[in-house]
């Protein structure tokens, strides 16, 4: 059975659920999604990734910067929805808009709850070394990600695994899920089922000034740090040329034997092997401020390092 439904949603992450939305035959009544940002050189507003895959597919766009009005919430109702469907959509949603819906408000968060609530699951589940993450699609309530959770996919963290590429990953397989979800609560075929009490963490919003590397914490610790930061904002360190800090990033490295200070280069045969606290890491791909992606190799004929020389 087909439904009428509001999505809710405003990153890259949640296009391809409103696309499976779409493609199983649901009426999207409106799409609501965070207001558009000033960005890039010329600074223009620029609509959000939903909004602009919305509006290609004739969908009507909704962008208030609150929820909280009597008159968002009273339009909200309005619709006369049977649910409505939130990927990291940005706005609170006060209880009148959570029991609008028919069905209530579905939630579909990258994370195994009560693991990784918040804004940045995926990153923080590759930082921490994670060896599983998932994907759950939750009833909301008015807590943050505490609601009762309906359907789960559970999905292996590799050791090649970045944020990129398990942000696509989850993105697929949550935009089935959630389908699934839609027709098994229709027909009273889901269980809500409580979350556990214990193992609560959360995922706070990546901090820029966290992106730097402390070349004092072990190869193994920072290999997930990188990759959990990898593409965006990329984990980074500096290096001292005409008296003035130059950023790079590394995109690409792996925890491999070896000792000295950490910081210090090691090796320059095969990447570019910098120690750490505890082994050393070979990095393979790196990319300067302004410049794009750069194997070791190509990189260091632009950019000499010599072994021996401490990275901050």
């Amino acid at each position: 059975m087909t439904l009428r439904l509001a999505f809710m949603g405003t990153p890259d992450f949640a296009v391809p659920v409103l696309a499976e939305l779409l493609a199983a035959g649901h009426e999207i009544a409106a799409v609501y999604s965070q207001p558009p940002r000033r960005a890039g050189r010329g600074m223009a507003e620029q609509p959000s990734p939903v909004h602009r895959f919305a509006g290609a597919n004739g969908l009507s766009v909704r962008t208030p910067v609150s929820l909280r009005s009597p008159e968002e919430q009273s339009a909200f109702a309005a619709l006369g929805l049977d649910a409505a469907v939130v990927v990291a959509y940005g706005l609170i949603l006060p209880k009148p808009v959570l029991d609008a819906p028919r069905l209530g408000c579905l939630n579909l968060h990258a994370s195994l709850l009560p693991r990784w609530r918040g804004a940045a699951p995926i990153q923080r589940a590759i930082m921490a070394g994670d060896a599983e993450t998932g994907v759950m699609v939750m009833q909301m309530d008015e807590g943050l990600d505490t609601g009762p959770v309906l359907l789960a996919e559970h999905v292996r963290i590799g050791p090649k695994a970045t944020a990129g590429s398990l942000h696509d990953e989850l993105s697929r397989i949550g935009a089935s899920l959630m389908v699934r979800a839609l027709a098994a609560l229709e027909r009273g075929a889901l269980q809500a089922m409580p979350q556990a009490a214990g193992g609560v963490t959360y995922a706070s919003k990546i901090d820029k000034d966290e992106a730097r590397i402390d070349w004092s914490r072990g190869a193994g610790a920072l290999d997930c740090h990188i990759r959990g930061l990898t593409p965006f904002p990329g984990a980074f360190f500096e290096v001292m040329r005409d008296k003035a800090p130059v950023r790079i990033k590394i995109l690409r490295a792996e925890p491999v034997e070896g000792s000295g200070a950490p910081g210090e280069v090691l090796s320059l045969e095969g990447g570019i092997t910098i120690a750490c606290g505890q082994g050393a890491l070979r990095i393979a791909e790196l990319q300067r401020a302004g410049k794009g992606p750069m194997q070791a190799d190509d990189f260091l004929r632009g950019f000499p390092l010599h072994v021996g020389e401490r990275l901050a």
